[in-house]
């Protein structure tokens, strides 16, 4: 990457003054002279927007490649626009038209359509099949078969006939492992109004997103091109793009890649060429609107692109940019990009904001966001990082949504800690406060148990269950296993991931396998658990009891007695971690001479999950004492005979394990002895606790909306 930034800029003067159309193959710049991907699916496109009609009609020729071991006997596309077609598709079933808060409008109806389609075999060319992604994608390769007549819409999730966002194409003949085929089609499309799940337009602002005609990911077992649904996002892979976006002249346009040329038509239109390399999407925005601003990070160049009526707010984006691209980089390797925009959606236009592309994100912010509400900070930090776990690595969002999601929201709770220290408020403003690990175990607390996190997107319960188990859930997962592991072992596990897997479409399997040999353990038990079960963790102090100790009477005892001080007599011993909370009932500071005392605590388990915990003992002579439980047992007993009485016992005193369900009722007072409280009424005790702390309960209610939406 360092390399190319110099070259970038010699390529670009050499080629600003070309037409893209008219660029020959030598002038389009290289990125990456040694490629990063393997470059499968590799695209050449030409599209025109119509914005009264919010329509794109294009061209393009796809160069793919079977890089499987198996011949292939058709074709899988994904039509995303489809989903939003009619009330009837797939997605429009399973989300009862609501995306994220965000409705289609009465007409604001989208769709994709291929017009037509014609396939040729690389080795039938001539030449070599990637000369394609430099010509005009309206010249139709020699020898070409037009296959438009056999595309047939496939329903292969839930046999849904109205629904067509996958299509299939058979091959005239089955293309060998390691072979091509030049495929050129023209389509035309039609955009969602206001932005909806991810892509669309509002007026002058367009956000365009899976909207071309794009190919499923071929492996050893077959096709994987799942339909579109309200809870999935995507999975496709690396190749190189050129391409073409045709709009009116005074437009602003932003794109996954860099800008090599922009062409005045003449017609009151302007042609943007784009380049990237080694990226397995490719999204875009046009406005005449936009007010940009620049910054450079770590050889990065960044661009925002802001709503006018957002500029004075163009200082925090910038700033919670550059501390994205410098945390992740500092933490998890390099970002291989030379650039990166920011998008700011405009009024009207939320359902395109919080979204992630390569080298493209979607911030989105409220109007007079006053600083203490970092959720501008939060959104762009969160979507840069989907430029890791998502883009660096092409996880499979469909099948297993919490690599991307979840590990994301992971490394959210370390970032945002670390900049805004160990409490890392999102919100404080007017007396509210929340951190981003409160956000999320808020989440956490009302699902917990409805599904495990290793899940297919759009079979879990419903919405609320897929949001946590992708995000929420598998976040303080893996801050329980780095505080149980240590910060050290798991960043160098989260880094060795990036290294290994980078451009490898990696599962679940892989990223367990890394973090078992960086920590060098077997963690089966872990992740079984976490991943792969339901199962709730949840441990309690239940009885905590103290008594001095008389002197024994009876036939067989004198009148005194004589005891030495072993603590733990009779107990098992458990494991935990360290909390503070709760240390009540401290007046008896100094123990009595002469006086012995016999106490005694019981911990249990009572969610399925089990987990080592620390167990932390107060006595009134200020003495405290730490005790370890495998959490094997459903229950482990501690007793005690010291000079002094016990005052409090606490589970997990340092409140480690995030993914405690109830924190509640990790501690214990001699003086004052806790109810057993059900799962639904400490989830109500977590949220009114949150709430009743609050001095104006209107603002966190705000708040809150301001952060789900």
């Amino acid at each position: 990457m360092r390399l190319f930034l110099s070259l970038h800029k010699v390529l670009f003067a050499s080629a600003v003054l070309l037409t893209a159309a008219e660029l020959p193959a030598q002038e389009i710049p290289v990125l990456f002279p040694q490629p990063l991907s393997p470059r499968i699916a590799n695209y050449n496109i030409d599209v025109r927007l119509d914005v009264a009609q919010r329509r794109l009609t294009g061209q393009q020729i796809l160069v793919w490649r079977n890089a499987t071991s198996r011949p292939a006997t058709e074709l899988q596309f994904h039509l995303y626009l489809n989903a939003f077609r009619n009330s009837e598709s797939t997605f429009m079933r399973e989300s009862g038209g609501l995306s994220r808060g965000n409705r289609i409008g009465k007409d604001g109806w989208g769709y994709s359509e291929v017009k037509r389609l014609v396939l040729a075999y690389g080795r039938e060319l001539g030449e070599e099949p990637a000369s394609w992604l430099a010509r005009p994608p309206t010249q139709t390769p020699p020898g070409a078969r037009d296959l438009t007549a056999q595309l047939e819409f496939i329903q292969p999730d839930d046999g849904n006939e109205h629904d067509k966002t996958v299509f299939r194409v058979p091959l005239p003949r089955p293309l060998p492992p390691g072979e091509s085929v030049v495929v050129q089609m023209a389509f035309d499309a039609r955009l969602p109004s206001p932005p909806f799940a991810r892509t669309g337009a509002k007026k002058e602002y367009f956000f365009v997103a899976q909207w071309f005609p794009k190919i499923g990911v071929y492996t050893e077992a077959g096709w994987n091109c799942h339909q579109f649904h309200a809870n999935s996002e995507f999975f496709a892979d690396y190749g190189v793009y050129n391409v073409r976006m045709t709009v009116p002249v005074e437009n602003i346009v932003g794109a996954t890649g860099i800008e090599v040329d922009v062409r005045d038509n003449g017609d009151g239109t302007a042609t943007h060429f784009y380049h990237a390399e080694d990226v397995h999407d490719f999204a875009w925005t046009t406005s005449p609107e936009f007010r940009v601003f620049t910054t450079r990070v770590h050889d990065v160049d960044v661009r925002v692109l802001l709503q006018p009526d957002h500029v004075a707010q163009a200082e925090r984006h910038l700033t919670a940019t550059r501390l994205a691209v410098e945390y992740f980089q500092n933490w998890f390797g390099d970002y291989p990009f030379p650039n990166l925009t920011v998008v700011d959606p405009r009024r009207g236009a939320e359902g395109s904001g919080g979204m992630e592309y390569p080298t493209l994100i979607t911030a989105g912010t409220s109007y007079g966001l006053p600083e203490g509400v970092r959720t501008l900070e939060m959104v762009i930090i969160h979507e840069f990082g989907h430029n890791f776990w998502y883009h660096l690595l092409a996880s499979n969002e469909f099948e297993e949504a919490w690599l991307d999601e979840g590990v994301n929201t992971y490394t959210d709770i370390q970032i945002l800690s670390d900049i805004y220290g160990p409490e890392a408020d999102i919100l404080d403003f007017l007396g509210v406060k929340a951190t981003y690990r409160q956000l999320m175990r808020g989440n956490y607390l009302f699902y917990a148990d409805l599904d495990q996190i290793i899940t297919r997107a759009w079979e879990f319960y419903d919405g609320n269950s897929y949001g946590v188990n992708s995000y929420a859930k598998p976040g303080l997962v893996l801050t329980t296993l780095q505080n149980y592991l240590g910060k050290d072992v798991m960043r160098k596990a989260m880094r060795t991931y990036v290294e290994r897997w980078r451009f490898k479409h990696p599962t679940s399997d892989d990223f367990f396998a890394v973090v078992e040999e960086v920590a060098g353990q077997d963690l089966d038990w872990f992740f079984d658990q976490a991943f792969r079960s339901n199962a709730v963790l949840d441990y309690s102090v239940s009885s905590v009891t103290t008594r001095e100790i008389k002197p024994a009477r009876g036939y067989d005892f004198s009148l005194t007695v004589t005891s030495d001080d072993s603590a733990g007599t009779n107990g098992q011993e458990v494991a935990a971690r360290p909390d503070t909370t709760d240390r009540a009932d401290t007046t008896r500071s100094e123990a009595k001479p002469g006086k012995r005392y016999r106490s005694v605590v019981t911990v249990r388990r009572l969610g399925a999950f089990k987990f080592p915990v620390e167990v932390e003992f107060g006595f009134a002579d200020g003495e405290t004492v730490r005790k370890s439980w495998d959490g094997q047992g459903y229950w482990a007993r501690f007793e005690f005979e010291r000079p002094a009485r016990l005052v409090y016992a606490t589970v997990d005193p340092d409140r480690k394990i995030v993914m405690d369900v109830n924190f509640s009722n990790n501690s214990r007072t001699v003086k004052t002895q806790w109810l057993g409280l059900n799962k639904l009424s400490v989830r109500w005790l977590f949220w009114m606790q949150f709430l009743l702390e609050q001095p104006d309960f209107a603002n966190v209610l705000m708040a809150i909306a301001s952060l789900l939406n």
